[in-house]
């Protein structure tokens, strides 16, 4: 009994067949799935009326459709149109490259299955699905949801707003310098369970703008946060034989 093929052009050997080359037909098998799954072909489409026609080669690598990736390239002078094979379920990224402003069709090589077109003005990736239906193959483009453009202006951060990418002008993010909340808006660090929350926000009114950078480390017991002027903290001990800053805040309470 002979080798048939599958659809994509695996040989299928049959029981006892090929004695001798077994292996070199398994390692062309091995070499076509990985050309099939993740192989690159550039396919010029013919500047006629004849459709340029992808291609299945049984047992073999030449077929132009027995790749993953597919770019489409040449200067086309009209409308063309590029053929798919029958019966065969597979899925592709093809990327129309071709020069001139005129639509390419994808289409099966016969029949009236669904088609898809890219513009005259789309010269972009597709991710196309062939359905392998006998005699009217369909030939679909995937949709990667177009709608999800982000949302707001430029440097604001997308949150989920309903479902749909949200931006808000008062939480922007400038690249390689900073996140700014805008409008005296707080950053809320929220507790275990989330209910409550520290909030920490700008004074309502700021003279200009400054930067103020933590220590390094936790400090000690009893010191408090200092200044140099310039926006650096650090932790410092309360002078020797002061008092405490805790008994200098009850007596200012007291004594006013």
């Amino acid at each position: 009994m002979a080798s048939t093929y599958t659809d994509l052009g695996l040989e299928l050997m049959a029981t006892g067949e090929n004695a001798g080359t077994w292996g070199t037909k398994t390692n062309a098998n091995l070499s076509l799935i990985e050309q099939l799954t993740g192989g690159y072909n550039s396919q010029a489409v013919t500047d006629s009326g004849t459709p340029t026609a992808l291609t299945i080669a049984d047992g073999a690598l030449t077929g132009t459709a027995q790749h993953r990736v597919i770019e489409l390239t040449g200067s086309i002078s009209g409308n063309r149109v590029v053929t798919v094979p029958l019966l065969t379920e597979t899925f592709y990224f093809i990327k129309n490259s071709t020069s001139g402003s005129h639509t390419v069709q994808l289409k099966a090589v016969s029949g009236s299955g669904a088609t898809v077109t890219w513009t005259s003005s789309e010269k972009t990736w597709k991710i196309i699905y062939v359905d392998g239906v006998a005699t009217n193959t369909g030939v679909y483009e995937i949709d990667v949801d177009t709608t999800s453009s982000p949302g707001g202006s430029t440097t604001q951060v997308q949150f989920n707003n309903s479902g749909a990418f949200g931006g808000d002008a008062d939480l922007t993010w400038t690249a390689g310098t900073a996140l700014t909340i805008n409008s005296q808006k707080e950053l809320r660090l929220g507790d275990t369970d989330d209910s409550a929350y520290v909030g920490v926000r700008s004074h309502a009114t700021v003279s200009g703008s400054y930067t103020l950078t933590m220590p390094a480390a936790t400090g000690t017991s009893d010191q408090y946060l200092k200044t140099d002027g310039s926006g650096n903290l650090s932790w410092v001990s309360p002078a020797a034989g002061g008092i405490s800053m805790g008994k200098a805040i009850a007596a200012a309470i007291v004594f006013g």
